[in-house]
C-alpha cells in the first residue's frame, strides 16, 4: 500500500511538473498575438519614381474680362509629372500642362476684336515634394511648390471704351512666355503598392499682374 502511494505521488509530482513548463493561450490570445507581429503592408517605398497623368481643370484667379493672360473663364486639359522620391518622403521632379483656352464668348465689341486664334496654352515647371504617407493606410497627403516657365496666353487685342465713351485700343500682348510660381496641395490613394489615384489643387503665380490661375486635377499615378 505504502509502495502504491509513493508510485501516485511521483506520478502526479512529474505530471504537474510537464504542465507547469508549458504556457497555454487561448484561441484569441493567439489571434491578438499574431496581428500584433504581422507587418503593415508597405504601400510606398522608401525610394520610387513615380509618373502620373492628370485631367486639368483650371480656372481663372480673376474676373476672365480682366485676365491678362488666359482670356477665358477656365480651360481644360491634362498634365504629365515624372518624379523620384528618396527618404520616403521628398521628391524631385518636372511637371508639364497643357491647356484648352478656346474663347467662344461673344460681346458687343467683337467687331473690333483682333484674336490670333491661338486655342491653347501651356508650362514646363521644375517642382520639390513633400509628402507623408500615413502609417499603416493606403493615404499619403502632400504639397509642393515649383518654377518654371508657362507660355501661348496673352494673345487677344481687343477694343474698350473709357470713361467718356471713345474707343481705344487695349492690347493684352503677344503669344509670349513668362515666368511661373505653382503652389499646390494634394492627397494619394494606392490601389496596390505600384497604382495610386491623385487628387490635388494648386495656385498658378504668372509674371505680371492680374493672369493667375488655378489647377484642378484628378489623375492615376505609377510607381516604379
Amino acid at each position: 500500500m505504502k509502495k502504491l502511494t509513493l508510485t501516485l505521488c511521483a506520478v502526479t509530482a512529474l505530471v504537474s511538473a510537464a504542465y507547469a513548463g508549458t504556457e497555454t493561450y487561448s484561441g484569441k490570445e493567439m489571434k491578438q498575438t499574431a496581428a500584433t507581429e504581422a507587418p503593415c503592408p508597405t504601400w510606398y517605398a522608401d525610394n520610387e519614381f513615380n509618373v502620373s497623368i492628370s485631367g486639368v481643370y483650371a480656372p481663372t484667379a480673376n474676373e476672365y474680362r480682366e485676365d491678362r493672360y488666359l482670356g477665358v473663364d477656365h480651360g481644360w486639359g491634362a498634365a504629365i509629372d515624372a518624379k523620384f522620391f528618396f527618404r520616403r518622403y521628398f521628391g524631385v521632379g518636372i511637371q508639364g500642362f497643357g491647356l484648352s483656352i478656346n474663347n467662344t464668348g461673344q460681346d458687343f465689341v467683337d467687331q473690333f476684336r483682333n484674336d490670333n486664334n491661338n486655342d491653347f496654352a501651356g508650362g514646363v515647371l521644375g517642382t520639390f515634394t513633400f509628402r507623408y504617407p500615413i502609417p499603416c493606410t493606403r493615404f499619403a497627403p502632400y504639397g509642393w511648390a515649383g518654377v518654371g516657365a508657362v507660355f501661348g496666353g496673352g494673345n487677344n487685342n481687343r477694343l474698350v471704351f473709357d470713361n467718356d465713351g471713345n474707343i481705344f485700343d487695349d492690347n493684352r500682348g503677344e503669344d509670349d512666355a513668362r515666368l511661373m510660381a505653382q503652389y499646390g496641395i494634394g492627397f494619394e490613394v494606392r490601389f496596390t503598392p505600384h497604382i495610386g489615384l491623385l487628387n490635388d489643387v494648386s495656385y498658378n503665380h504668372l509674371e505680371g499682374g492680374v493672369n493667375d490661375f488655378f489647377q484642378i486635377r484628378t489623375g492615376l499615378n505609377f510607381a516604379f
